[in-house]
């Protein structure tokens, strides 16, 4: 889904020094899975998934699949990547009961979908918790973490960037904890800050808002970056994509099986 917030609060912030570079990476960190820059991916979060797209790394979604989907995936040689919520409450997952009015805030343009206050990280984190036990249990290999920064939104809550911090490092720990690898999710502000909790990145539409070089700490990391178009023909954004050694394709905004990469 297309998950855009608004306008970048401060883009220079990604010129700043690295900060907390240690990262959350715990004792699993040299056998959890890294993908690298330029690793081809699919991403697909509607409609009956397509088993057969002759790519090393799926992201599907981590409710909505079984462990024997995920399986089948691993059999064909894939990593599958769990695709959870972490920054709306959904009307629609199986969970919902488990979240209290208080942390529900404004909509965030979905139906069904509201904001969360994550400064509420005792309420939220055994609800996140919850959520990567079932990507775990399922055989998932990493988590992209959807929302990662509310904060740039109007949320109903008076989130700050400290708070987002706080609340993408809690994810990105939870997830660790697990032996899952994380994508950080746009919040291209922060990368300088949180580059060093997350093993990969996933980003919407950076072509389109001219921000792409903002993702080049992922790559000099030995990252990947795994990024998506929407309206950008792939003429005009692969040549950058390539230069900068971006995962990239084109996508329509439902997110079904069909693409167009680099």
């Amino acid at each position: 889904m297309i998950r855009r917030a608004a306008p970048l609060l401060a883009l220079l912030l990604v010129l700043l020094p690295f900060v907390g570079c240690a990262g959350s990476g715990g004792s699993d960190g040299g056998r959890r899975w890294r993908p690298r820059p330029g690793t081809a991916w699919q991403w697909q979060l509607s409609g009956r998934i397509d088993l057969d797209v002759d790519v090393p790394v799926y992201d599907i979604d981590g409710f909505e699949n079984s462990a024997s989907t995920v399986a089948a995936l691993h059999a064909r040689g894939r990593k599958v990547i769990c695709y959870i919520n972490a920054g709306a409450w959904e009307d629609f997952r199986p969970d919902r009961n488990a979240f209290p009015a208080s942390v529900r805030g404004r909509g965030d343009g979905w139906s069904g979908e509201r904001w969360l206050d994550i400064r509420r990280i005792d309420v939220l984190r055994p609800l996140m918790a919850k959520r990567l036990d079932i990507c775990r249990a399922k055989g998932f290999d990493a988590v992209e973490p959807d929302l990662a920064d509310a904060y740039t939104n109007r949320t109903g809550f008076p989130l700050t960037a400290a708070d987002q911090l706080a609340y993408n490092r809690m994810i990105a720990g939870l997830a660790h904890e697990r032996g899952l690898a994380v994508g950080l999710k746009n919040d291209l502000a922060q990368i300088p800050r949180l580059i060093g909790d997350f093993d990969f990145a996933v980003n919407e539409q950076c072509a389109q808002y001219g921000e792409c070089a903002a993702l080049e700490p992922f790559v000099r990391a030995d990252k990947a970056v795994f990024h998506v178009e929407y309206t950008v023909p792939t003429r005009e954004f692969c040549p950058q994509s390539r230069r900068l050694r971006l995962s990239s394709m084109a996508k329509r905004p439902a997110l079904g099986a069909w693409r167009e990469p680099c």
